[in-house]
């Protein structure tokens, strides 16, 4: 088994003296949702209280999850990909994407990155890879592409396809912050044949509940959410090859379920395109 043993070279007593448990920490609630046990008591509370103010919650983190699990393991077993660069991986919980990856090709490599310091700690205990592949982590946030790329090249040969994944990430960043141009920036380094796999929260003038709930996060959370609506988020792709069946809840991409046009829609839209 491969993991990184300094994940970026920060030792555990750094990661540990930056951990927050005064306020509620976005990866640490999705894990409670999930049915982790990697969060504490301020997370609990406030995943408690998102979920009173929009009941539906963890239908969309499920179907997040299963959105992972659905398009990594489309890309690993029909497309051929072999190499994963996971961005805001979360904190580990089942069907990670090494575990779906490297069960249909062993040799797939996969960097995980992420800027919350209990991932970081959890990752380097869990996150292990199968002999013939690897799996690394990275200490960095998703803005900072050119860090991200140079120490993901260690283990990723940005020469050949690579899935950069997206999940939930882009919500996070601000329009001030050009986030479309973080996500061309990525793509431009990576080879033809590389796809986008991404996710993100949406708002509509039918979804108050949602709105509601965020508006909550971001007076008592961290890192601050920002919504965008299904079209916005259809354009982080503009340039690519939408794969079927296009930007869609995530609960409608392609479902294991042979009836899955009947799948509710959840306000987590996702899609996967291809880089010419």
């Amino acid at each position: 088994m491969t993991e990184n043993p300094a994940a970026s070279g920060v030792p555990f007593s750094a990661l540990n003296s930056r951990i927050v448990t005064t306020r509620p920490v976005a990866a640490r609630i999705w894990n409670y949702w999930l049915g982790g046990r990697d969060y504490y008591e301020v997370d609990r509370k406030a995943g408690d209280e998102i979920r009173r103010l929009h009941p539906s919650i963890l239908d969309y983190a499920r179907a997040d999850r299963q959105f992972l699990r659905r398009a990594v393991r489309h890309l690993a077993a029909d497309v051929g990909v072999r190499q994963f660069l996971d961005i805001g991986a979360g904190l580990p919980t089942a069907e990670n994407t090494h575990e779906v990856a490297q069960r249909i090709a062993p040799d797939s490599r996969i960097v995980y990155v992420d800027n919350d310091p209990l991932v970081l700690v959890h990752a380097r205990a869990l996150l292990t890879s199968a002999p013939e592949g690897r799996t690394d982590h990275i200490d960095a946030d998703v803005r900072d592409v050119d860090s991200i790329l140079e120490q993901a090249a260690s283990t990723l040969d940005l020469g050949r396809p690579v899935a950069l994944m997206l999940l939930d990430v882009m919500a996070f960043i601000g329009d001030d912050e050009d986030p479309s141009g973080i996500v061309r920036r990525f793509l431009d380094a990576l080879a033809p044949g590389s796809h986008l796999m991404l996710s993100h929260t949406i708002t509509r003038p039918d979804l108050y509940e949602v709105d509601t709930a965020v508006a909550w996060w971001n007076a008592h959370g961290t890192p601050r959410l920002t919504q965008r609506t299904p079209q916005t988020v259809a354009r982080f792709f503009d340039g690519l090859d939408v794969l079927d069946p296009g930007v869609v809840s995530c609960s409608r991409w392609r479902p294991d379920d042979p009836d899955g046009s009947d799948q509710e829609e959840v306000a987590m839209y996702c899609g996967v395109g291809r880089k010419r």
